[in-house]
């Protein structure tokens, strides 16, 4: 089908729609990720990691969409460890030993997040090492280096752009619908970013709650590569009830400290 075809077929609109919104739920982990990460660099170098954070997701994910074929493929078992749970006691699924490269990707990226996130967690209830000075991170620094950033950032786009093409090939096959729907939803997401990490960065419980969902994630990323697929719906309504709770929180000591100066005054 030609592109003038394409935009002429209600479906193809429909289906450009659906997937820009499902990219962008998609891509909610990966932007909350390359927030926090770029907060941990010198001011004048956090736009810059988050432009190229998602400029290398938008290369990643058409790189990946011109070698569909090879990506589905990946969904093919490699080996099989033979240690496959048997269902539960409802006739739902047990855990597989079966591991394909899709598995192996989301393994990896799984036990990252879970690393990075738990790392992150420790340095910001402790600040303090056992002989009282301040940690790296909170010597007016960054507390990585610029590159070491980008490379993170660069691990963590591999896992959730192979996450996400193999869900687009499951809602369309037309390639152009699917690259468009990638284009829009990262152009979306730069224009997000910035304000999105001013806003981690000026609210620090934000981060707590940030690092909580990417603990979350890479639990949902670890167990979806040993077959147990955790329905996506209830863990984002799960990020979406809690972050709402924690704005709620927000309001309210803005508030209380809007009172608290208007009576010093």
């Amino acid at each position: 089908m030609d592109i003038l075809a394409l935009l002429s077929d209600p479906a193809a609109w429909a289906a450009l729609l659906t997937l820009i919104a499902l990219e962008l739920v998609l891509g909610i982990d990966n932007l909350v990720f390359i927030a926090i990460l770029s907060n941990k660099l010198p001011p004048a170098q956090q736009p810059l990691a988050r432009r190229i954070g998602l400029g290398l997701a938008l290369g990643l994910r058409i790189l990946l969409l011109l070698l569909i074929g090879w990506i589905v493929s990946l969904q093919q078992p490699l080996f099989d460890l033979g240690l496959s749970g048997a269902p539960g006691p409802h006739g739902e699924p047990g855990f597989e030993t079966a591991f394909s490269g899709r598995d192996l990707i989301l393994l990896a990226g799984g036990l990252f997040l879970l690393w990075k996130a738990t790392k992150e967690i420790h340095h910001a209830i402790d600040k303090e090492g056992e002989s009282g000075e301040l940690l790296d991170h909170d010597k007016g620094v960054g507390e990585i280096a610029f590159s070491a950033a980008i490379a993170q950032i660069i691990a963590l786009d591999l896992v959730f752009s192979v996450d996400s093409i193999l869900t687009a090939v499951g809602m369309t096959d037309q390639v152009p619908i699917m690259i468009a729907a990638v284009v829009i939803t990262v152009c979306l997401m730069m224009i997000a970013a910035d304000p999105l990490a001013r806003f981690i960065e000026a609210n620090p419980t934000l981060v707590m709650l940030a690092l909580a969902f990417l603990v979350m994630i890479g639990v949902v990323l670890i167990a979806d590569a040993f077959g147990l697929h955790i329905p996506k719906g209830y863990i984002y309504a799960a990020m979406a009830f809690s972050a709402l709770v924690e704005s709620l929180n927000i309001v309210a000591r803005n508030r209380r400290a809007r009172r608290k100066k208007e009576q010093a005054a």
